[in-house]
């Protein structure tokens, strides 16, 4: 069934986003915004080096009630776009709906590097210059900016992400599973794959979380492009969070697969040069001692062979044949419950 046809089969009324102005103002404040009501904004985070305002795009949908204000940001890295499509797919099937609270969709943050199709921003990657500095660089200065002036007014964040170039990856989710709220929120996407992971320094989520703030990290997906089917997939999720909290009066949707739970995850990496196959799909899990990737020089000749060092499952890999030494092979994710993982009472 076309997304579309789901929507109206739920009761959604499709919002006319074009009907609505852009309103120019100095940072979010929900408060000051009409309830029961789609209000698009632009947020200056930096000036270029004309002294113009370098802005990013905001979307809120204040609800007639009080309730929680939830964040969905996308685009952290320039050329990670599934979630740009997902924020626009939510706000056309929330914005008729009655809410409870607010939802602000950020749908391209790193405005630098999405012009120019780049990952990073000034050569640098946002998503490791948290919670930033005013007198720091520009990507610091950026990411003080960022969440001075919009992260700092949500209750929680989904911040949808997609591989780099030269990698694809599962659905998964990252997040602290020892957090009650976190946990739930992320089992709400019902991805293939969850890490439990508690947040690295510099990262959004780390930044967020350490303002009191209850963020997970989802990976949707392939880079520098709109897949239909992982956008519903992601717009699914969020709204499954928003049904949870009460902000929407929708049934949660829940899949046939329960996904799978990893205490960990990490990166295996070539110890050559050469061109290298990777063999396992994502999502596929891999025996200890099973072959998962050869690597060969120039001639065609096998000069390395990787097995998988442990039991595990395919989070993502590289899809890049060109590798250097110490180039990316396979993410591995180690299954198992995490001590604490905040599953206990986490429906309630």
């Amino acid at each position: 069934m076309p997304a579309a046809e789901a929507r109206a089969e739920r009761g959604a009324t499709v919002l006319n986003l074009h009907d609505l102005p852009v309103q120019d103002v100095p940072r979010l404040d929900v408060a000051s915004l009409p309830r029961g009501a789609v209000s698009l904004l632009r947020v200056p985070l930096l000036e270029d080096p004309l002294g113009d305002a370098v802005r990013v795009p905001v979307m809120v949908a204040r609800g007639r009630q009080d309730g929680p204000v939830v964040g969905v940001t996308g685009a952290v890295h320039g050329n990670e776009l599934n979630g740009v499509r997902v924020i626009h797919q939510l706000f056309r099937d929330i914005g008729g709906r009655e809410l409870r609270g607010a939802v602000v969709g950020v749908p391209i943050v790193n405005v630098h590097g999405f012009v120019r199709h780049q990952r990073d921003c000034d050569g640098t990657d946002i998503n490791r210059a948290m919670p930033g500095r005013e007198n720091g660089p520009t990507p610091e200065v950026f990411a003080v900016h960022l969440l001075d002036r919009i992260v700092s007014s949500f209750n929680y964040l989904l911040d949808l992400h997609t591989a780099s170039f030269g990698r694809v990856n599962s659905v998964y989710v990252r997040a602290d599973l020892t957090q009650p709220e976190t946990a739930w929120m992320a089992r709400a996407q019902h991805p293939h794959i969850i890490v439990h992971h508690k947040g690295a320094d510099g990262t959004l989520r780390s930044a967020a979380m350490a303002r009191g703030i209850h963020a997970i990290t989802i990976e949707i997906g392939d880079p520098q492009l709109f897949q239909r089917e992982l956008v519903e997939r992601g717009r699914m999720g969020v709204e499954n969070v928003l049904a949870r909290l009460g902000a929407v009066d929708l049934d949660e949707r829940v899949p046939d697969v329960e996904p799978a739970v990893c205490t960990h995850s990490y990166w295996l990496y070539t110890d050559a040069g050469g061109l290298l196959e990777v063999y396992p799909e994502r999502a596929r899990r891999v025996r200890k001692g099973e072959i998962i990737a050869r690597l060969t020089d120039a001639f065609g000749r096998v000069t390395r062979e990787y097995r998988a060092p442990e039991d595990g499952i395919v989070v993502g890999k590289s899809t890049n044949p060109v590798a250097h030494s110490g180039a990316r092979i396979l993410h591995l994710g180690v299954e198992g419950e995490p001590e604490g993982n905040g599953r206990k009472g986490d429906i309630e």
